[in-house]
């Protein structure tokens, strides 16, 4: 089973952001996220056999507490760069108890094989993927001129196990166990 540990984005961001993107999606043929799916990844796990599942709970229960983080999603990016873009997505402002909450997850992890992330952590939400080759200067150029969009605040006060099932139709996500943050 593919899995992950994440934030849940609630329904007023997500009512958001899924304006933002159907204003957004006519300038460019991309492969937009359904904003249902979005969420804020702590830490990507990857494969992990099933009969160890528990295992990974126990230890997903047992890192510190940062305490409930207050959310801000504003601005919008592109990995690695807007001039040769693979991802596009919206910022989420990053306070201490997440940086707290990914850096616990990925030792806590690690102590059961998962490798250490190598790159700093930048929280996002993924609005979309984007094909080598891709037309992509109308909506770099719809960015350029709108103001960066305030999508809303949150307070997370829990965090998820979450299993990724791919299927031919994009991914499911299905929540596996929940976490407090106090």
């Amino acid at each position: 089973m593919r899995l992950f540990v994440g934030l849940d984005i609630p329904a007023p961001v997500t009512s958001s952001l899924e304006r933002l993107v159907n204003q957004l999606r006519p300038t460019a043929r991309i492969n937009w996220s359904p904003t249902a799916n979005l969420h804020i990844t702590i830490k990507f796990i990857g494969e992990w056999p099933g009969q160890r599942l528990d295992e990974m709970r126990q230890v997903l229960g047992a890192i510190p507490r940062p305490g409930a983080c207050e959310i801000e999603v504003r601005g919008l990016g592109w990995f690695p760069n807007p001039h040769r873009p693979k991802v596009f997505f919206a910022a989420v402002q990053v306070p201490a108890g997440l940086i707290e909450l990914a850096s616990a997850a990925d030792r806590a992890t690690a102590g059961l094989g998962v490798p250490l992330e190598t790159r700093p952590y930048s929280p996002h939400l993924t609005l979309g993927r984007i094909k080598a080759g891709a037309e992509v200067n109308g909506l770099r150029q719809a960015v350029a001129v709108m103001p960066e969009p305030q999508l809303g605040r949150f307070t997370a006060e829990r965090f998820f196990l979450y299993q990724s099932e791919l299927l031919p139709t994009g991914s499911i996500y299905h929540k596996l166990a929940e976490f407090p943050l106090t």
